[in-house]
């Protein structure tokens, strides 16, 4: 893990749509400038989504300046954010473990080897 930074893991379902699933990664090959610098102006100096069938597993590494409310504070501010997360809900669905209006669910770690 890269020094002086925390790791999170996220999990989250697109919808099971072969089309609607290869949109979402061709958004993903070229991801709105805006959002690439709110991304790094929140304090996350890593981020990289995995993919499998309909899954995604995302994972992030942070600074200390990183807070969970301070980027949702962030993201609330920011009608370019705002309009990516709109357009990306075409193609997310919520885990069925998620809360109620929980996109991303933050995953528990139960295994490491050292």
């Amino acid at each position: 893990m890269s020094e002086g930074l925390t790791k999170y893991c996220w999990a989250l379902d697109l919808k099971d749509d072969e089309n609607l699933i290869q949109e979402y990664r061709a958004y993903h090959q070229a991801v709105w400038p805006e959002i690439i610098t709110s991304i790094k102006d929140a304090g996350i100096e890593e981020l990289e989504i995995y993919a499998v069938g309909n899954r995604l597993f995302m994972i992030m590494m942070v600074n200390e300046t990183f807070s969970f409310e301070r980027k949702s504070a962030m993201d609330a501010a920011n009608p370019m954010v705002q309009e990516w997360e709109t357009l990306m809900w075409k193609y997310q669905q919520a885990l069925p473990v998620a809360r109620e209006g929980e996109k991303w669910v933050l995953m528990e770690k139960i295994f490491q080897l050292h």
